[in-house]
C-alpha cells in the first residue's frame, strides 16, 4: 500500500465516522430542547424586565466604574494616576489637588463611560484597590454628557 491509498483509507474512516456521530449529536442537542419545551418550569433563561427586582448580574460582569468608598464616603484613591496610564482609550482622568498640608490628594475623578470598553487594565494597575467594576447594566441616554461622571463623591480628600 503506498501513502495515497492510506489517506485515502484515513479519510474514508473519518467521513464515515463523521456521518455517524453527526445525527447522534443533532438528537442529542434536541432531547435537551425537548426537555424543556416539556417542562417549562427549569427554564434557564431570565425573563427580563419582569423579574428586574430580583435579577444578579454574575460576578465576573463589568458594568461601569465606580470608585469603592467607605460609610463616610471617603475613598482609597490617592492620585498616583496608575488607572488613567493604564487606560488605552483615555476613558479616566485623575485631577490632583493639594490639601492644606501641601499634600497630593484627589480633587476630581472622571469616568468618559461611553468611550469605556471594560477592558479592566485600570482596576488591574490600581495598587490601592481604590476602583472596581459595579454591576449595574441599564445605562441608554439620550444625551452624550451623561456619560461622563466624577466618581468621588468628596473633592479634595485623602
Amino acid at each position: 500500500m503506498n501513502d495515497k491509498e492510506l489517506n485515502t483509507k484515513e479519510y474514508a474512516a473519518k467521513y464515515i465516522r463523521n456521518c455517524i456521530e453527526g445525527p447522534i449529536n443533532l438528537l442529542k442537542g434536541l432531547t435537551v430542547t425537548t426537555k424543556y419545551m416539556l417542562n417549562p418550569k427549569k427554564i434557564v433563561t431570565e425573563q427580563y424586565p419582569e423579574n428586574k427586582a430580583t435579577l444578579k448580574m454574575h460576578e465576573r460582569f463589568r458594568g461601569n466604574l465606580e470608585m469603592v468608598e467607605d460609610e463616610n464616603g471617603d475613598n482609597k484613591c490617592t492620585a498616583c494616576g496608575m488607572c488613567e496610564r493604564a487606560c488605552p482609550n483615555a476613558s479616566i482622568n485623575v485631577l490632583p489637588t493639594k490639601n492644606i498640608a501641601g499634600k497630593k490628594v484627589l480633587g476630581k475623578y472622571i469616568y468618559h463611560f461611553g468611550s469605556c470598553t471594560q477592558c479592566g487594565l485600570c482596576v488591574e494597575a490600581c495598587p490601592f484597590g481604590a476602583i472596581h467594576f459595579a454591576q449595574g447594566f441599564e445605562f441608554a441616554a439620550f444625551n452624550p454628557e451623561e456619560f461622563e461622571r466624577v466618581l468621588n463623591k468628596k473633592e479634595g480628600r485623602g
